[in-house]
């Protein structure tokens, strides 16, 4: 009896083993089967929550579901990862994040709640993209030059805003190479710091070109140099940190979607694929580059190599500025 009934019991487990094995392909085909929230770390009208937007608004069609942005502002980011890092991995939980809560944190905190490269899966690089030095217009800069010499003359007013070391990077970076003095004035997202500059509560900033190209071209704001060696086409008129005699002042920015670690494989491929039709789509495209974002055509696991790269770049960085951040 006793022979039977071990055996009636393994029997049920096996018939159960293979009920899972098939229900799990039929639930990952047929997802998603309900709405799906991408949390965005920072304010509503930053860059990372624009870009966030555009692109969820085309993958709702794609995927036939609705696509809910959460916004989850608080420490540079680290707020929104950890949560979503927290979470079950079953497709309906994502994140939006730029370079700075994944590849410059894991950089530059050694106090993270969270591991960047263990605890998330790379779906999609949206784009990558240079900063914009930008002022208020009724700063009498015209020049990165002519800034710094304002600075020097203004040393009480010199500050700049930011939400994160990406920001606080580049930044720090100008003001070794130039002697310049600024302070940092933390804020929640791009648009926060820009409307600071704006109205005069900050001197300068460096930010993410989304939220800042549309009020340079409306004489909003003004654009002093890009980091990096290249121009803007957008900002034809704007030159390089390299041409304006700072080459190393050179940060390439990203935006990426991600899933908590544990997303099956089957969901991760669907979304793979339909956040590569949303970002290459030509009504999206077409914003993307309207906001100095090149849509990018990297693979999931090429994003995966730029991360672990950026990674070890970044870790460099911080150490030649003897830049040190706390979580």
């Amino acid at each position: 009896m006793r022979l039977a009934h071990c055996v009636r019991a393994l029997s049920a487990l096996a018939a159960l083993a293979l009920v899972v094995l098939i229900a799990a392909p039929v639930a990952a085909q047929n997802y998603p089967t309900r709405p799906v929230k991408v949390v965005v770390g920072f304010g509503p009208g930053g860059g990372t929550d624009i870009l966030a937007r555009l692109v969820a608004a085309k993958l709702g069609d794609i995927l036939g579901q609705q696509i809910v942005i959460e916004n989850r502002p608080g420490a540079a980011g680290h707020l929104a990862a950890e949560y979503v890092a927290g979470q079950p991995g079953d497709g309906y939980m994502l994140l939006a994040s730029p370079i700075g809560p994944m590849s410059i944190s894991a950089a530059v905190y050694s106090d993270l709640k969270y591991n960047v490269t263990k605890d998330f899966v790379p779906l999609a690089l949206i784009g990558q993209f240079p900063l914009i030095l930008a002022v208020s217009p009724s700063n009498p800069a015209n020049n990165v030059k002519e800034l710094v010499a304002y600075a020097k003359q203004h040393p009480d007013k010199a500050n700049y805003p930011s939400t994160s070391p990406t920001f606080v990077i580049p930044m720090e970076e100008l003001k070794l190479a130039t002697g310049m003095p600024c302070v940092n004035i933390p804020y929640k997202s791009s648009e926060e710091m820009i409307l600071s500059v704006m109205q005069g509560q900050t001197m300068m900033t460096i930010v993410d070109p989304p939220p800042t190209v549309p009020q340079v071209k409306a004489g909003k704001l003004k654009a002093l140099a890009v980091t990096g060696s290249q121009r803007l086409p957008e900002l034809p008129d704007v030159p390089s940190m390299t041409e304006a005699g700072y080459p190393s002042v050179d940060i390439q920015v990203w935006s990426g979607m991600f899933a908590p670690a544990g997303t099956p494989s089957a969901v991760v491929a669907k979304l793979e694929k339909a956040l590569g039709e949303a970002i290459h789509d030509p009504g999206v495209s077409a914003k993307l580059k309207a906001l100095a974002i090149n849509p990018s055509n990297k693979t999931p696991e090429q994003f995966k190599e730029l991360i672990e790269s950026d990674i070890v770049k970044f870790r460099a960085v911080a150490k030649a500025a003897n830049l040190k951040f706390e979580d």
